[in-house]
């Protein structure tokens, strides 16, 4: 059943109406009351809207948060194609505007008014975000090999009914829609993640090749306050990405995962360029089970390749996650550890291909989904590679799209576009679809990027070209900049609203008024007269630098003062740094750390 493509809404004092825009005479308007919040439907004949009315139109809703005012209902007001799965059309969300349930705040008081505003901006940042797609009659939230799995009557169903919870990032905003099947029509699935759809042509074949990044809504979040694994096995960071090839009626496609490295450990932000991570007391072995049995129940075999360091900081955890997958001694699981910094250090990049060798009989072995449309499914997927590096970011993103590319030249073989022994990206003629992939690859890191770091991927440059660069490297260190104050002084917001959104924490009723509002906690005085102090001190050091007092020794004075001072209260600063980051101060966070 698909969802309506475009309503009309019509807000009122006492009411939203949301009427399809098709006007077709059986259609049902669905009516929201305002007051009650109860939700309804009368046939678009019978509608008759009480004046004064606003009415615009909206192409979707996202769903339904409670804030401290009462509800607000998020509606999707721009929107852009992406391009077509099997004649299936794939929205981008472009804007979104935020309706409240209230007229207006004056029974809150002046504290409520302002927890409500800070919450109501964490929502609207993540309804803001980048990279939100839907589709109104096909189920993104699945890969092609899954909804080939599934019965008939799967596809008859309502979308947000099929829709696989994991990845429906709008689950808890459409919880008051879902309980009322009625409104079936309404409810639109929405996934958060990367999806690109293009038009290629190689040997004269024109075929779609199409890439589908899908981002867990669960121990979803920011980059240092969410790592490693929860009790229930949800690793931070999982994101599920298809590349799908469609020709003349076949479709072929490569499933691969990333997730962070699934141990109990965190690496709380403290100021430092680079935070230590930390292996923190618990079971892991219960944790990574847990993890790895929902994993081979949906995908199959699991080859592990963990990129990171294998000394310092990092070879702590490496060690730690190569003990567990040797005490887990699962037949199921590979475990292979690729030192990609040391191995690709001083610009060897071609060293990667030592490890696409070594997996390559693995990649073989695990095939592709292929699906004939006469003929049905040819071949299935019977495993997965999932790879991690610390953030599950770069280097991640590098590896990852040249395990796809060999993958792509096995589909292309198979489908006929290159003959046997034809090489993807070494037969002239290709260079076309070889720019068009790289870029792909490299616009897909920068999303996922986005979404956890707060900024575009690193080592992007060889995703792209094929080779580090001097711009490249310019870029990433930038990037770098950026991700350090965005990690360090705004994440805990990011955090806070991302779990706001996704209900891990969900207001309660009378909050900042009868009950405690976390979000009113200040910090300790220092943290804020600390650095004042810092920059009253280093601003009087430039200036007894540069305007010279009556005498030499008593400059020198005054520079070693206020040097002396900048310096302790700059040390201060670094050795109590945690106190000094911005942090989540929702409670379910909280709990989620700790």
């Amino acid at each position: 059943m698909a969802a309506h493509t475009q309503l009309l809404m019509h807000v009122t004092p006492e009411k939203f109406y949301f009427q399809p825009f098709d006007q077709q005479t059986d259609a049902h308007v669905m009516i929201i009351d305002r007051v009650t919040g109860v939700n309804s439907l009368v046939q678009a004949k019978d509608l008759v809207l009480p004046p004064p009315v606003e009415t615009l139109t909206i192409h979707g809703i996202m769903g339904i948060v409670r804030l401290v005012a009462g509800p607000y209902i998020i509606v999707i007001l721009r929107k852009s194609k992406v391009g077509d799965i099997n004649h299936h059309t794939i929205w981008k969300v472009e804007e979104t505007r935020t309706f409240s349930y209230s007229r207006n705040t004056m029974h809150l008081t002046e504290a409520q008014v302002a927890a409500n505003t800070t919450y109501l901006a964490m929502v609207e940042s993540v309804a803001r975000t980048e990279s939100h797609y839907f589709s109104y009659d096909y189920d993104l939230t699945h890969t092609l090999q899954r909804l080939d799995n599934t019965t008939p009557d799967f596809v008859t169903m309502p979308l947000f009914e099929r829709a696989e919870i994991r990845f429906t990032w709008n689950a808890y905003l459409l919880r008051e829609f879902t309980s009322q099947p009625e409104l079936a029509p309404f409810i639109l699935p929405c996934i958060h993640g990367f999806v690109t759809i293009k038009k290629c042509v190689i040997n004269n074949a024109t075929f779609d090749y199409i890439l589908i990044s899908r981002r867990s809504c669960f121990r979803a979040g920011t980059r240092y306050y969410m790592r490693g694994i929860d009790t229930d096995g949800n690793a931070a960071n999982f994101i599920e990405t298809e590349q799908i090839v469609i020709y003349q009626g076949q479709m072929c496609s490569f499933v691969q995962t990333r997730g962070s490295i699934p141990v109990y450990w965190a690496q709380r932000p403290n100021l430092k360029y680079a935070p230590k991570p930390s292996i923190l007391k618990d079971n892991h072995l219960n944790g990574f089970t847990r993890h790895f049995d929902e994993q081979i129940l949906t995908y199959g075999k699991q080859v592990l390749l963990n990129l990171i360091n294998q000394h310092g900081s990092e070879g702590k955890l490496q060690n730690e996650f190569s003990r567990v997958v040797a005490e887990a001694s699962n037949s199921m699981i590979r475990y292979e550890a690729f030192d990609f910094h040391r191995e690709c250090g001083t610009k060897r990049w071609d060293r990667l291909s030592v490890l696409i060798d070594r997996v390559s009989e693995e990649l073989k072995q695990m095939s592709f989904f292929h699906m004939n449309v006469k003929h049905g499914c040819v071949s299935k997927q019977s495993g997965v590679f999932r790879t991690n590096c610390i953030d599950c970011l770069d280097r991640t993103n590098v590896v990852q799209s040249l395990l796809a590319k060999r993958s792509l030249q096995m589909q292309l073989e198979r489908l006929g576009i290159l003959a046997v022994g034809e090489q993807l990206g070494t037969t002239p003629g290709h260079q076309s679809f070889e720019w068009l992939y790289n870029n792909i690859w490299a616009d897909n890191a920068d999303a996922c990027s986005i979404q956890y770091a707060g900024t575009g991927a690193l080592k992007t440059d060889y995703t792209r070209f094929g080779r580090r660069s001097k711009k490249g490297m310019l870029k990433d260190g930038w990037h770098s900049t950026v991700r350090y104050f965005k990690n360090n002084f705004s994440d805990g917001f990011r955090q806070d609203a991302i779990d706001l959104f996704l209900g891990n924490y969900q207001v309660e009723e009378g909050e900042g008024a009868a009950k405690p509002c976390p979000i009113d906690n200040q910090k300790e005085w220092r943290v804020f007269l600390m650095p004042i102090i810092l920059l009253v001190a280093f601003s009087m050091c430039i200036i007894c630098l540069f305007i010279p007092s009556d005498t030499f020794q008593e400059q020198l004075i005054y520079i070693l003062f206020w040097g002396a001072a900048c310096l302790l209260t700059l040390g201060y600063v670094v050795y109590h740094g945690e106190e000094f980051v911005d942090k989540p101060k929702l409670v379910q966070t909280k709990s989620k750390l700790d």
